[in-house]
């Protein structure tokens, strides 16, 4: 199945977002949840989480909530920019998603001691940020969860979502039930359909009945889809404006099952993070989800300043 909408080739896509990595994009409000501990142990710290495509704050709730006890500070679950209850905006390159975190942290009064974590596409996101000079002023620390900065094209079956969802609101079902046989015809996996679907809310008709619509702007993404695989950076040496480091504390958890985090792309995330450590942990691309308790117990020791490094 074939993405529905026209797209730029993955060259040009890159291009635009190198463009945007050297002057500041626009940025849109995220929408956030805060989690606070009942008992602070680090007023000066800040743990920021960035979920993937198709995710939304919703997703880390859970985690979110054991992070803020564990760590004993505040933890800012984002929406990023069209997911969950964020603005629609384009485009939708992690340049500007950087930009959008930036002013979150500005808006939410983070100056200093943040750490930084995104999953999948946050994690894409927030290595961006990272390695912009004019923004990471206030990084404490980086975690990216089964995502490299490595550039590619991003899998068809992304397209084919999104196709379905669109099957999804022109069907205009009523129940979760009707809209998973439709996303069946895509994906197999019931939890990965479930996933999906947490996209879904009511939406009035007009004659007193209800359908199901997604909170993602599928016309956007569907034209959109192709930035997902792009970085707006080229890993050095030399370092230089285009081709960046950032030398602090960072760390990469890979799912065992997951191809996303390889041996071809480890030293792409080495190249532009030489004090990085990588953990691998017994799960596939959604590893929070997956082993919760793993990968709390991996974030945890390593912004407490711990080796948690696991290669052999």
């Amino acid at each position: 199945m074939s993405l529905r909408a026209s797209t730029r080739p993955l060259s040009a896509s890159l291009k635009a977002s190198a463009v945007r990595a050297f002057s500041r994009p626009a940025s849109v409000e995220l929408v956030y949840d805060l989690f606070e501990p009942k008992e602070v142990k680090h007023a000066d710290q800040s743990l920021v989480l960035c979920h993937g495509l198709f995710g939304s704050k919703q997703n880390w709730r859970s985690l979110a909530k054991g992070f803020a006890q564990r760590l004993g500070m505040p933890v800012y679950a984002l929406d990023m920019r069209n997911h969950g209850m964020s603005p629609a905006a384009t485009p939708h390159g992690y340049a500007d998603m950087a930009a959008d975190i930036a002013a979150f942290a500005e808006k939410a009064g983070i100056k200093s001691g943040m750490n930084l974590l995104g999953h999948s596409m946050g994690g894409k996101a927030v290595q961006a940020y990272a390695l912009n000079k004019e923004l990471n002023g206030n990084l404490r620390s980086l975690i990216a969860i089964d995502m490299s900065p490595a550039t590619g094209k991003v899998a068809p079956i992304f397209a084919e979502y999104i196709s379905a969802m669109r099957e999804v609101e022109a069907a205009k079902v009523s129940s979760r039930a009707d809209a998973d046989k439709i996303m069946e015809k895509v994906e197999p996996d019931a939890a990965t359909r479930q996933f999906l679907l947490t996209n879904v809310k009511n939406v009035d008709d007009g004659n007193g009945k209800s359908y199901l619509a997604f909170r993602v702007p599928l016309d956007i993404m569907a034209k959109e889809i192709p930035e997902i695989g792009g970085f707006p950076y080229s890993p050095p040496p030399p370092v230089s404006e285009t081709s960046p480091q950032w030398d602090g504390p960072t760390l990469f958890i890979k799912g065992k099952k997951s191809p996303y985090i390889n041996r071809k792309n480890i030293p792409i995330c080495e190249a532009y993070f030489p004090n990085m450590q990588l953990v691998s942990i017994d799960a596939g691309h959604w590893v929070h989800a997956d082993q919760p308790g793993e990968t709390t117990e991996a974030v945890a020791k390593f912004i407490a300043g711990e080796r948690v490094d696991n290669r052999e």
